[in-house]
Parts: C-alpha cells; sequence; structure tokens
C-alpha cells in the first residue's frame, strides 16, 4: 500500500516536469508564459521557439506520462494502479508543483499515459485529431474532440472501469484547459496552427 502511493506521488511529480519551459531555456531563455498563447505546452513552443522544440516538448510531455504508467504497470498489472498513475500524471503536468500549479493542457502527458493503457481508442482519437487539423487546422478543437473521443472509444470496447473512468477524468481536464480556446472557437477568433 505504501509503495503504491510512493509510486501515485512520483507519478504526480514526473507529470509537474514542464519540458516546454525547459526546451525554452535551452533555445535562449523565452518566457512561454508570455510567449504567444501563454501555456507551456507543445503547441506554445512551437509557435514560439519553432517546429523542432514543439516537438521536443511534446516527446517530452508524452515520455514523462509514459514512464509514469509503465512504472505502475510493472509494479502490478491491475489497472487500478495504472489508471491512477496515468491520471497523476496528466494532473501534474496541468498544475505542477515546480511551476506554482499553472501548468499546460495536459494534451501531450495524455498522449503518454493513454499509450500503454488504453492503445487503440488513443489511436482514433489521434485519427480524429489528425482529421481536424488537417481540415480545419485548430489543434485545440482536434484535442478536445479527440479527447472526448478516447473515453467514448474505451467504452464501447469494454476496457477497464478504473481505465475508462481515467480517460474520462483526463477528457475534462483537457476540456476545462481549452476553455478559452473554446470560447475563441464560438467567435470565430481562435489561431489556426499552419
Amino acid at each position: 500500500m505504501l509503495t503504491d502511493l510512493g509510486l501515485v506521488v512520483l507519478a504526480y511529480l514526473l507529470g509537474s516536469i514542464s519540458f516546454g519551459l525547459l526546451i525554452a531555456r535551452v533555445y535562449g531563455g523565452a518566457d512561454l508564459r508570455r510567449s504567444g498563447s501563454g501555456s507551456i505546452g507543445a503547441t506554445n513552443v512551437a509557435r514560439t521557439l519553432g517546429k523542432t522544440a514543439g516537438i521536443l516538448a511534446l516527446l517530452g510531455d508524452g515520455a514523462k506520462g509514459l514512464v509514469a504508467v509503465l512504472g505502475a504497470q510493472a509494479w502490478g498489472q491491475a489497472s487500478v494502479l495504472p489508471a491512477l498513475a496515468a491520471l497523476v500524471a496528466v494532473l501534474g503536468h496541468v498544475f505542477p508543483l515546480y511551476h506554482g500549479f499553472r501548468g499546460g493542457k495536459g494534451v501531450a502527458t495524455a498522449l503518454g499515459v493513454l499509450l500503454p493503457t488504453l492503445p487503440l481508442p488513443l489511436l482514433g482519437g489521434l485519427v480524429v485529431w489528425l482529421v481536424v487539423v488537417a481540415v480545419w487546422r485548430y489543434v485545440s478543437a482536434g484535442s478536445m474532440l479527440a479527447a472526448l473521443v478516447v473515453p467514448l472509444l474505451a467504452a464501447l470496447r469494454g476496457e477497464p472501469v478504473p481505465l475508462v473512468l481515467t480517460a474520462v477524468l483526463i477528457a475534462l481536464l483537457v476540456l476545462y484547459k481549452h476553455r478559452e480556446n473554446l470560447s475563441r472557437l464560438l467567435q470565430g477568433s481562435e489561431s489556426k496552427f499552419f
């Protein structure tokens, strides 16, 4: 029990690491919170520092979620601990301990935690994201729709309940963090990615 709790805390601390801010320091110290959308996530890193920096932020933020879940899965194959590790890793990214609880929108970290837990629903979400971004060029819209598709597909596939609930909570977090984007989308003032 104590080790399970330690793994959950470790997943949160790992999720709290902001690769966007780390990469911004490497690229000359740009203040992401005062640039572009003000987010520390991969999309704003790409807009502010270029596509290579954005890809590095995406990979780093995804990898920390992946490592958190793989560690929990290695400890025990039951779905509850990996599901909890997945959720708290995303919470760590969204509300990071190291950065005054002001983090990113959770999409890249969600990608990392869903890859080993719900790979087929995640694939469905990625297809939705690609179509929305390719057709309408709104990363935010693609992210929100993909976040909603994953728990729906997970439930339809009969995935374990803890994993489905985690996917639902992650989707709610992603929607909450994108609330300003949603408002801009409805007003027609949201920025397109390219």
